[in-house]
């Protein structure tokens, strides 16, 4: 086993779909407001915004809204090849989503890396972000498999002291 380390993590899932499906899911405007976000555009780097139903590209901008969060997150697209493997800049580090796919059941492995090692992204970046990172994949597992999300979407939850530490849903 590896040593932990502060400026990375990586979380994996089983998910009985195709990578195809799970593309579309993480790829597209449309996909990824269906199990994750509230909100999201993309941005083509000469400024027009991509259809809901298009693949974000290489260089894209993107700004993100959750459900239960008033914050926003903008970043870029740094990487894609419109199969299987996805990596862009978040905050103040990278995410990766590589998918990979054996007889309808796909392996997704994301990576959260480059993490800063100060106390507040070891506290908001490593340990935040993991714990998400954790329950949307789960989510998304619910979401492709049943048809269902578990995210909470009905209860506002943002004034209440400590939820995004709290409530296991946000």
């Amino acid at each position: 086993m590896e040593k932990l380390q502060w400026n990375s993590f990586t979380k994996k899932i089983y998910i009985h779909t195709s990578a195809k499906k799970l593309y579309d899911l993480w790829a597209t405007e449309k996909g990824i407001t269906s199990w994750f976000l509230r909100e999201a555009s993309y941005i083509s780097p000469d400024g027009k915004i991509r259809n809901p139903t298009e693949y974000f590209q290489k260089g894209d901008s993107y700004t993100w809204y959750w459900h239960n969060w008033d914050g926003k997150e903008e970043g870029k697209i740094l990487h894609t090849n419109e199969m299987n493997y996805i990596e862009l800049l978040f905050g103040e580090c990278k995410v990766s989503v590589t998918l990979k796919e054996k007889n309808d059941i796909t392996l997704l492995i994301l990576t959260q890396f480059e993490i800063p090692e100060d106390d507040d992204s070891k506290l908001k970046l490593h340990y935040g972000c993991s714990n998400g990172w954790t329950f949307w994949l789960t989510n998304l597992k619910a979401f492709t498999e049943h048809g269902i999300l578990l995210n909470e979407k009905d209860i506002d939850l943002r004034n209440l002291e400590l939820s995004e530490y709290e409530f296991v849903n946000m």
